[in-house]
Formats: structure tokens, sequence, C-alpha cells
């Protein structure tokens, strides 16, 4: 451009260079969150590889786990099964035994205290004389025992 000529730039050519710059603008943002978003994706894709690589052997220890826990239980439900019938058969001999034996143990043993009791009477009769009855003079007997039975007949 020379000194004396006028540089003439039209409204249509501002606003054009304007939209331009705008775009511009607008291009370079979208690329910047276009590569964040790709690094995102990266490291999130690097963490599902990571935890799928420990989950699956951390679901094979536990399967063997819950088959071992299940073989264990099936175990001890065999053993409470042959507690309960033990337990049973054992009711079944204590009240077989009581039946068969109670009655005629209580009757031997009712007699043998018969027995006892009578001999140890008759060993402390013969043993002391019996002691004389003493009769206290001198005291009054109490009203209900003065009189005898009151026989009320109307």
């Amino acid at each position: 451009m020379t000194r004396g000529k006028r540089c003439s730039v039209s409204g249509g050519e501002v606003a054009g260079l304007l939209v331009a710059v705008f775009w511009a603008i607008l291009v370079s943002f979208l690329a910047v969150v276009l590569v964040r978003l790709a690094q995102t994706l990266k490291a999130a894709t690097k963490l599902v590889t990571g935890v799928t690589e420990q989950a699956v052997p951390l679901l094979g220890e536990a399967s063997a786990t819950v088959r071992s826990a299940q073989t264990q239980l099936d175990r001890v439900d065999a053993i409470a099964t042959d507690v309960q019938e033990v337990t049973s058969n054992a009711s079944a001999l204590s009240s077989t035994v009581s039946t068969t034996f109670g009655g005629p143990l209580v009757k031997v043993a009712a007699f043998g205290y018969g027995v006892r009791r009578a001999l140890g009477r008759k060993k402390d009769l013969s043993a002391r004389p019996p002691a004389p009855r003493k009769v206290v003079l001198s005291r009054t007997l109490p009203a209900a025992r003065r009189g005898g039975r009151k026989r009320g007949r109307s």
C-alpha cells in the first residue's frame, strides 16, 4: 500500500474474518477436549484391564472356597443327623430302662427302707425304757380344751 492510498476493507470482509477466527478458536477448543477425553478413556481402559486381570483369579479362588465350604457343610449335616439319631436311641433306651426297672427298684427301695426303719425302732425300744410322762400341776388349760367338744343341737 502506498501512502496516499487508503486501504478500504468492506464490512463483509471483517465479518468473514471474525467468523474464521471464531471457528479456529472453536476447533482448537474441541481438539483439546477430544485429546483430554482420549487420555481419560485410555486410563479407564487400563484400569478396567487391571481389575479384570485381578478379578478373574479372585473369582476362581472364591468359587473353590465356596465348594470347599459346601463340602464341609455336607459333612456337618451328616454328623448332626447321626447325633440326632443317637440322641433319639438314647432317649428310647432310657425310657425302656426306666419302665422296666424303675417300678420294681422303687418297690425294693421302699421295702428296704421300711425294714430298716422297723428294725431301728425295735432296737430303740429295747435299748431304753420309755420316759415317764410329766404332769404339770397349777397350769390351766386353754378354753378350747377345757370343756371338750361342744355339741350344739337345736
